[in-house]
């Protein structure tokens, strides 16, 4: 017999695969006539590649949404359940990595792992977007600032001493590191496309 423990890990898992799995920006793009943008650019859903659409108004969005997805449903957890949040977190990440609505087909999680941080933690959050919009600045490269931020909140999690939280997004950085294995090599070849190009 499953026991209250075990039920409400699945449902913290579910409540973030849930809400993790909408693909905003695959939706936001459709509706605004921009066709698939799976077809476009690096073919990701995210709001770099509806960037690419010319739109920075669906971008903008769509980064909100990506977040909105990632926060929600681990501050609902964090009411219901909130033993089990790190779940919730973690699953959140994985639906847009792996929606199957798409054919587990989606996201890197850049965003929607911001939106996670900011509801495990407000610092952890803070120091994930302080990461994220200074390497952005200085380097352009959308996917070295989404790694070098998803670091920065495991790191984040472990100085203000709840380890839980660090061991959860030490899994989602690895992960989201694992989904950036494309722009890993050609960071290393120097190929990288930087925000605002057509590639």
């Amino acid at each position: 017999m499953p026991t209250d423990l075990t039920i409400n890990v699945l449902w913290a898992a579910l409540l973030g695969y849930g809400f993790g799995s909408i693909p905003f920006g695959l939706i936001l793009a459709k509706l605004a006539g921009k066709g698939d943008i799976r077809t476009i650019g690096s073919g990701n859903i995210g709001a770099t590649n509806v960037l690419r659409t010319g739109s920075k108004g669906l971008a903008a969005a769509t980064l909100l949404l990506d977040l909105a997805k990632g926060f929600v449903p681990v501050w609902l957890a964090g009411m219901w359940f909130w033993q089990d949040m790190g779940w919730t977190a973690l699953f959140a990440v994985i639906g847009h990595a792996f929606p199957v609505w798409l054919g587990f087909k989606g996201g890197k999680g850049v965003a929607t792992n911001a939106g996670v941080s900011f509801a495990l933690a407000w610092p952890i959050g803070l120091a994930y977007a302080v990461v994220w919009i200074g390497m952005l600045a200085i380097t352009r490269i959308s996917s070295l600032a989404g790694m070098s931020a998803v670091v920065a909140a495991a790191v984040a999690a472990y100085a203000l001493g709840v380890p839980t939280f660090a061991k959860v997004l030490t899994v989602i950085a690895v992960l989201v590191i694992w989904l950036h294995r494309e722009n890993i090599r050609r960071l290393v070849a120097g190929t990288e496309p930087k925000v605002g190009s057509k590639g």
